[in-house]
């Protein structure tokens, strides 16, 4: 007959065994929650990085279901000053950093370049260094000059804040009040319809962006630059010569989420990503 004490012994071993089993279960579930990414990160800034960062935020978002990624465009400057003033957690950013952006962080995504973009049906197949110049400055004002249709030509630039612009500025060594615009546009997409519905129109935007409408079947077409084919591959290989780095910026130390997301950006899960966005993967 088994005693009343040894009944006692195996009862408290028995409960002791539970409460172990029980503890750990609880701290495995613990540990998971506090594994699991939760929160909010606003982005803002380039109109030509922001469908990227669109895309990545959602694959992001499917891995993590408790995090949402809020993507807003505006051009390179607004993300730059959202930054600074705690308004968004990451800007982007479709430029180098300038001499006075020292403070901030640059993360570097993708590559890019920009392209001059005309009219499909424009007879113009190509455009010397100056001739392009002289389009913007507006010392040419008809295709007529540069082997075109007798017509008058719509110069389309971008407005102030967009780096886009200054990317195109610096190229050509000129200041924004040197352009003599017909339009001025925003980002990539307005000056992409601009073009496409007028045949005489010139503008410039993002390869990435203009081969993806192009496959599309928008009529725009890319023009060579210094003799060299505005093309993705080219941007790849180094030698098309107006190319940039798309980027993720950040304002002093980051969070675990801020910095897990730039990693993930960063990572070749999202290749698939940028190249079906037709920008260059910077491990390619």
């Amino acid at each position: 007959m088994i005693s009343k004490k040894a009944i006692q012994i195996f009862s408290v071993a028995v409960i002791a065994h539970l409460t172990l089993q029980s503890c750990q279960q609880n701290a495995a579930i613990n540990s998971s929650d506090t594994d699991r990414l939760t929160g909010r990160l606003v982005i803002t800034g380039s109109s030509t990085v922001a469908p990227l960062v669109s895309e990545i935020g959602k694959q992001f978002e499917d891995k993590n279901p408790d995090v949402r990624i809020d993507v807003q465009t505006g051009g390179s400057s607004r993300g730059i000053s959202d930054v600074r003033n705690g308004i968004a957690d990451i800007a982007m950013v479709s430029r180098s950093a300038n001499p006075e952006e020292d403070d901030l962080s640059f993360h570097s995504i993708a590559q890019d370049g920009v392209g001059i973009i005309i009219h499909q049906d424009n007879l113009v197949d190509s455009l010397s260094h100056e001739e392009i110049k002289q389009i913007f400055t507006g010392e040419i004002n008809n295709w007529q000059e540069v082997g075109g249709e007798d017509a008058p030509i719509t110069v389309v630039n971008k407005a102030e804040g967009r780096s886009t612009l200054e990317v195109f500025l610096n190229y050509f060594d000129l200041t924004n009040s040197q352009v003599k615009p017909s339009v001025v546009i925003g980002d990539n997409q307005q000056g992409i319809k601009t073009v496409e519905g007028n045949f005489f129109a010139i503008g410039y935007v993002s390869i990435g962006t203009a081969e993806f409408s192009i496959n599309n079947n928008v009529p725009i077409k890319l023009l060579p630059l210094d003799g060299i084919g505005a093309t993705r591959d080219n941007v790849a290989i180094g030698s098309f010569p107006l190319s940039r780095l798309l980027n993720l910026v950040t304002n002093g130390e980051e969070d675990f989420l801020t910095q897990t997301f730039i990693n993930y950006s960063q990572s070749a899960e999202v290749h698939d990503l940028i190249e079906r966005q037709d920008f260059v993967p910077l491990s390619r």
